[in-house]
């Protein structure tokens, strides 16, 4: 196995976006465990990502949180971020963490709540324009936790409303990426609660409404490719929060608890931008493919290293596919002829591939033992210090160690 004219090509041109939330300290709903180094600022996460960048050339992007990440000027943030080759990625607007958002934020009972919540969501689509980014990504925690609680369809009503408005206000060329979630943090009935609430709230909303797929969000044993190949077909997937999980909403790196689940939504990426159709085709290669993790009691920078390098793994594999063996097994009917083309992708090394691949990057042929060597955490950690306090809003700084 070589590095082809058109594999390079294929390789050279993956992205994927690495979140702001991953480089600070957050984790589980139990614990937030204090990193030594941990960014304390977007400016500092902006500096993680660009090593995670350097190390890989294939994460140039930065999703922001806001309020999480606020700043006084975002056309200075944008070119803090050119400085380091890095761009603004999705916004992520969040209606979840204030007290007045106990019932919901756009779905609540309260009008007055209602209004703040989209109000929110408006500032965001003003800080998409100052920084450049294309993407407005959405999750809601709104549900709730009781029968009888309040009106379901009321309050079905209420997100579509909401919704409608905030995509009228995008500008040209943005998008509105669309989340769902099976439960939690409401138990009883979740306001978006898998991909076909989020499809049909799309299709009602406008063009550039898209579902977002995050890989934590569904039942035990739900087939995660067979949904994006539905929505790639239907013209309506936008992106991907890439995680891992076992029993929840776990968010540990990519690739780490089901590699070949990983791997057949990458194959279906794969069929898609090769497809006769032109529209199938089109949103193929529209898809943002974002990371969403909280590393909790991993070093932040080297697991966000780990979870875009697994990426890149899972897609060197999917593109060696034999795509008109699998079609022909496939047409006859071989069952098992046809799952063997796929299986013998998957169990492809293609370690060598993609040393091949950095060897002609210019990049460094191993990032993670290449991060290690850097001495970058170290030196972040004396630096920065100790923050204790999760989420968006740390507490208080412990003093540098000495």
């Amino acid at each position: 196995m070589t590095l082809t004219p058109e594999l390079f090509q294929a390789l050279n041109s993956q992205r994927i976006e690495t979140p702001s939330w991953g480089y600070g300290n957050s984790g589980t709903r139990f614990k937030t465990f204090a990193a030594p180094g941990a960014a304390r600022s977007i400016y500092e996460k902006l500096d993680d990502a660009a090593e995670v960048q350097r190390l890989t050339g294939i994460a140039p992007s930065v999703a922001l949180h806001i309020p999480w990440d606020e700043v006084d000027d975002y056309a200075e943030l944008k070119r803090y971020a050119a400085e380091r080759g890095l761009e603004i990625g999705a916004v992520n607007p969040n209606v979840f963490q204030d007290d007045g958002y106990k019932l919901g934020s756009v779905c609540s009972p309260d009008q007055a709540t209602r209004e703040q919540a989209v109000a929110h969501l408006l500032d965001c689509v003003e800080v998409m324009r100052q920084t450049g980014s294309r993407d407005l990504s959405l999750w809601f925690a709104d549900g709730t936790n009781y029968a009888g609680q309040d009106d379901l369809r009321s309050r079905k009503r209420r997100m579509r409303s909401a919704l409608k408005r905030v995509h009228d206000a995008l500008p040209d060329g943005a998008r509105m990426l669309v989340e769902y979630k099976l439960f939690e943090p409401a138990f009883y009935a979740t306001d978006l609660f898998d991909w076909g609430a989020a499809y049909a709230h799309c299709l009602a909303i406008g063009p550039k409404a898209q579902v977002l797929v995050d890989l934590g969000h569904h039942a035990q044993g739900v087939n995660i490719e067979g949904i994006v190949a539905f929505l790639l077909d239907e013209g309506r997937l936008g992106g991907f929060h890439f995680n891992a999980r076992r029993y929840a909403d776990d968010d540990l790196i990519v690739g780490t608890s089901n590699p070949f689940e990983l791997f057949c939504i990458y194959a279906e990426l794969v069929f898609a931008a090769a497809s006769d159709d032109e529209q199938t085709r089109r949103t193929a290669q529209q898809v943002a493919y974002m990371i969403d993790q909280s590393h909790n009691i991993e070093p932040k920078v080297e697991a966000m290293l780990q979870s875009v390098l697994n990426c890149q793994e899972a897609y060197a594999k999917a593109l060696l596919i034999d795509h008109d063996s699998l079609q022909e097994a496939q047409t006859a009917g071989d069952v098992l002829g046809a799952h063997r083309v796929l299986t013998d992708a998957f169990k492809t090394d293609v370690r060598p591939l993609l040393l091949e691949l950095r060897a002609a990057q210019g990049l460094n042929p191993d990032p993670v033992r290449a991060h290690r060597d850097s001495g970058y955490q170290q030196r972040v950690a004396r630096e920065r210090g100790t923050l204790i306090g999760g989420g968006g809003y740390p507490v208080k700084e412990k003093a540098n160690a000495s």
